[in-house]
């Protein structure tokens, strides 16, 4: 009877504990006695309790956890139906600092090629990548947040009732004690108040404000607000206002400039060698032209050609005209140096003292310089009879490029060793020794617009324009062309140059000073254009070419103070000399 009185105990699920079976019923019974007894008599420990709760809470916590967040950074517990991803952990502006240049990213895969500085359509790709740059840095770090400010509703109640974005680099209204007098009378309430576009209220505000409209109502404009219709709240644009007159506003047009030549002639038998330099456009408007082994003339006003001389076993390398005068110097390839008088057409001496033809010549007054293949430069008194005044030595090779700086009294010279010196008055040692041109150096030109600024171009494998100050003997800035730089003209009424280059486009290039930007890029020459000249008005340049002709281009405007070029005192003297 005991034992039909003891129930059977089955094993929970789940555990390895056999069930008893009815033969040792009573050992069971036992065995369940015994473990009662025992938990009933054993104490529960409350340190082991709290430490099996806190590692249950920390458990469930990293399951919540982010898997991207920082490890350092516990991230506020959302409650909600959708993820609101949240970039406090995030510096959006060293990142968009870290972008690469003009906000364009880089392809890691392709080798960099060289910038072609040279090409206006680059410069144009350069121009819209940076108004892209302003335009996301604009819409991405702008300070405000587009609120509604009614008139009739002071920013405290929008602020009391808008939910507050947590960034500390926006522009809040700072806040302010809001007692019940500055609120509204009940009275003055409007029935419809307006809506909030885009400015998130919570369920308990809706609750407070009575009248709240459906989304479906629209706002009473008698009894609403005076809204700003061109707020950003309401535009149909993607970006902002401050954006979109950012992009419609209007670019200054640059400067027209004819592609096209307004006068070709022709020049049998210009020589097409970089060391030489043949034509040159002298103060009273007459250009002169070396040609095989004549000199001729050509009147810009009557458009006349002259024939200055003919060298019967010589032939001519350069020619340059004084600055205040008609007279002619012209080097030859024996090595001699004659001077002519052009309106008389006499041959008024012949000067001696190199061993190899003159390639460069330049006039400072009465101070005759020339350049020759044998690596010696010779100043010249034209006044004394002595053949010349001093012997400079510093090129290893032939002296291509010579240009007198007279107002500081300056003389530069470049050769064919790469090396460009600068010469203060008639010192025979360098005042200054540049090497950082890896070619000949022929193409030399002072700004008549800022003193010691002098410019400088290598050849086919530098194709670099350096500028220099001659006062503290530093490079101020280089741009690397992408061709042979043949010839470097200052413009004389704006800040500005032209450049005449070689291979492999032959182009002649107006450059705005100091941004380097091109002003035009003009084409026409087959052969590398290797002569320049200015005219005296500063308007017009020529060019040569070993095509064998000369093109004349409207580069550069009018002087705009009055009696010095353009529609001054020499234009209308020029004037009065054409017969109507």
């Amino acid at each position: 009877m005991e034992n039909s009185r003891t129930p059977t105990l089955v094993s929970p699920p789940d555990t390895k504990t056999p069930p008893t079976t009815t033969g040792k019923q009573h050992h069971s019974h036992g065995h369940v006695t015994n473990g009662a007894e025992r938990a009933g008599s054993e104490s529960v420990d409350a340190s082991a309790l709290s430490k099996a709760l806190k590692d249950y809470e920390d458990a469930g916590r990293m399951r919540e956890r982010t898997p991207g967040a920082s490890p350092s950074r516990k991230r506020q517990r959302i409650y909600g139906d959708r993820f609101i991803p949240n970039r406090e952990g995030q510096d959006l502006q060293a990142s968009f600092s870290l972008l690469h240049d003009d906000a364009s990213p880089a392809t890691p895969s392709k080798a960099k090629k060289r910038t072609p500085h040279g090409e206006l359509h680059f410069q144009k790709t350069e121009e819209a990548n940076r108004t892209f740059s302003t335009l996301l840095r604009s819409e991405l770090f702008d300070t405000t947040i587009p609120q509604p400010t009614p008139p009739n509703l002071s920013p405290d109640l929008i602020s009391t009732h808008s939910t507050t974005i947590n960034d500390p680099s926006r522009s809040r209204t700072p806040p302010t004690n809001v007692s019940s007098s500055s609120l509204p009378p009940a009275s003055l309430t409007p029935s419809t108040p307006h809506k909030n576009l885009f400015t998130y209220m919570s369920p308990r505000h809706h609750t407070n404000i009575s009248g709240h409209p459906t989304p479906s109502r629209t706002p009473q404009s008698r009894h609403g607000p005076n809204l700003n219709a061109r707020s950003d709240l309401y535009s149909l644009s993607p970006v902002r206002f401050d954006s979109q007159r950012l992009l419609l506003s209007p670019r200054k047009a640059p400067r027209a400039v004819s592609k096209v030549p307004f006068k070709v002639l022709d020049a049998p038998d210009l020589a097409d060698d970089f060391y030489l330099n043949l034509v040159d456009w002298g103060g009273s408007n007459i250009l002169g032209v070396g040609l095989g082994s004549c000199v001729y003339m050509w009147n810009s006003t009557s458009g006349r050609v002259t024939k200055l001389c003919d060298l019967d076993d010589d032939i001519v390398t350069s020619v340059s005209w004084i600055q205040r005068g008609t007279h002619l110097s012209i080097g030859t390839n024996k090595g001699l140096v004659q001077i002519w008088d052009a309106e008389k057409q006499r041959r008024l001496r012949t000067m001696t003292g190199h061993t190899a033809r003159v390639g460069a010549l330049a006039w400072n007054d009465h101070i005759l310089t020339s350049g020759s293949r044998d690596r010696l430069i010779l100043h010249r008194d034209v006044r004394q009879p002595d053949q010349y005044l001093r012997k400079l030595v510093g090129h290893k090779q032939e002296v291509c490029g010579l240009r007198w700086n007279t107002e500081d009294g300056q003389l530069a010279s470049g050769g064919n060793d790469n090396k460009l010196m600068v010469w203060d008055k008639l010192s025979e040692t360098p005042l200054w020794k540049f090497s950082d041109h890896t070619a000949a150096v022929k193409a030399i030109a002072w700004s008549p617009h800022q003193h010691s600024l002098l410019a400088s171009g290598g050849g086919t494998a530098d194709r670099r324009i350096k500028f220099w100050n001659t006062s503290t003997g530093t490079c101020i800035q280089e741009l690397d062309t992408g061709s042979q730089v043949c010839n470097l003209a200052w413009s004389k009424n704006s800040n500005e140059l032209v450049s005449t280059h070689g291979y492999s486009q032959n182009q002649i290039v107006v450059w705005k000073y100091p941004s380097m930007t091109q002003v035009a890029s003009l084409t026409g020459h087959t052969y590398r254009v290797l002569y320049l000249a200015m005219s005296p008005d500063g308007q017009t340049v020529v060019t040569g070419a070993g095509d064998e002709t000369l093109r004349f281009w409207k580069c550069f405007g009018k002087r705009e103070r009055d009696g010095v070029g353009g529609e001054g005192a020499g234009a209308r003297m020029e004037r009065w000399g054409v017969i109507r």
